[in-house]
């Protein structure tokens, strides 16, 4: 079971990008998907997350700009990311609960390689 992230990059203060990631392998389900991020110096941070019924929880300071979203059917989640500021900058990775195929209930935590996201100002 894998996950890979797509989507970071530079942007202005002010502008949007979109993260994706996707899950390949063995799967027999995902439950939770996740986005985390880490700036230097900065502990690692939560920033939005989704079950499989699509009920969603952000950061306080991500409300209203960042919406997290899933394809169910293609295993990837998204995170559309409005409104950059350069307080964004960081590395985004993507996190799921996945139960592989033939590991009877088992969920396991795994994670994406990160993508740099740069806001400049």
């Amino acid at each position: 079971v894998q996950l890979q992230a797509f989507g970071g990059g530079l942007v202005q203060a002010g502008g949007s990008l979109r993260l994706s990631c996707a899950a390949s392998g063995n799967i027999g389900s995902i439950s939770v998907m996740r986005w985390y991020r880490q700036s230097p110096g900065k502990q690692r941070e939560l920033v939005a997350s989704i079950t499989s019924g699509g009920s969603t929880e952000y950061t306080d300071s991500v409300k209203g700009r960042f919406t997290i979203s899933r394809d169910n059917a293609a295993k990837t989640v998204y995170l559309q990311m409005n409104s950059l500021a350069p307080e964004d900058t960081a590395v985004y990775h993507c996190n799921a609960d996945i139960r592989p195929l033939y590991s009877g209930s088992l969920f396991n935590v795994y994670w994406g390689q990160g993508t740099l996201v740069t806001v400049s100002s």
